[in-house]
């Protein structure tokens, strides 16, 4: 009976020295900036996608996924990331405004309501008319808001359609600037002529309710062949361009040559 009663007493006391070491982990946890181009069909460059790599100082060799970091980190500090990320496409305005291009950041359904209430970096927003925000599907339903109320709503994208469970209200009750199809469902719909008919009418449907729709994930010559003949937009991928660090952005080509 003691044992028992000693036991319910140190296990909660272990449980809260990992949660203390999870939370040391991830605030030790270092950041890098990287861009992955995304071009037009026709060839042109349409803009770029910054990616955030994340790793920590013991094994700096060893990225971990955003996607976790951004979960374990609180929501003011995943604030203060979009400002840090801002800052570094400021610096490359003029590339920016002089080509024409877009730079989208990802973003979730609680940072995007914050920047709601943050004066400071919805006047930087504002003054940057490249900047987009990617947002995926799930992300909406941790707004408390709708997106009619977001300011410059008109600056979303659909990010990753079909990565989980593909739900078509996520495109036809709001109308994205643009929409990106996962690679997942892309290669998916690819492996049969039945789903390659399906993706062409997809891609077709998307663009009654955007700007235009995107391809992730593009890796080889036969897949852009198959974004080039629907009715996409556009598609980032290996084959187009590997991520690069923001020093070579300078030199990144403005127009593809598959």
């Amino acid at each position: 009976m003691i044992t028992k009663m000693m036991l319910g007493l140190i296990t909660p006391s272990f449980t809260a020295i990992e949660r203390v070491k999870a939370q040391s982990y991830w605030r030790q946890c270092q950041r890098v900036y990287r861009f992955q181009p995304i071009y037009r069909t026709t060839g042109k460059l349409l803009g770029i996608e910054l990616l955030t790599g994340v790793f920590h100082p013991a094994d700096p060799h060893k990225f971990i996924s955003p996607e976790e970091y951004f979960v374990a980190i609180a929501v003011g500090k995943r604030l203060q990331i979009v400002q840090e990320q801002l800052d570094l496409l400021q610096r490359w305005q003029s590339l920016f405004i002089d080509h024409e291009l877009l730079a989208s950041i990802n973003v979730d359904g609680q940072v995007l309501e914050m920047l709601q209430s943050d004066t400071a970096l919805r006047a930087q927003i504002s003054a940057m008319p490249y900047v987009r925000f990617e947002l995926v599907e799930s992300a909406e339903h941790a707004l408390s808001i709708p997106l009619s109320q977001i300011e410059q709503s008109d600056r979303l994208w659909l990010d990753d359609f079909g990565q989980g469970i593909a739900n078509f209200s996520s495109f036809t009750t709001w109308h994205y600037e643009y929409i990106k199809i996962a690679r997942d469902l892309f290669i998916l719909l690819g492996q049969s002529e039945e789903g390659s008919r399906l993706f062409y009418t997809l891609v077709t449907l998307m663009n009654r309710y955007s700007k235009g729709v995107i391809i992730e994930g593009v890796e080889t010559a036969s897949e852009w062949a198959m974004v080039c003949n629907s009715d996409a937009l556009a598609a980032q991928g290996y084959y187009l361009a590997r991520p690069a660090t923001f020093d070579n952005l300078d030199n990144l080509p403005i127009h593809f040559k598959g």
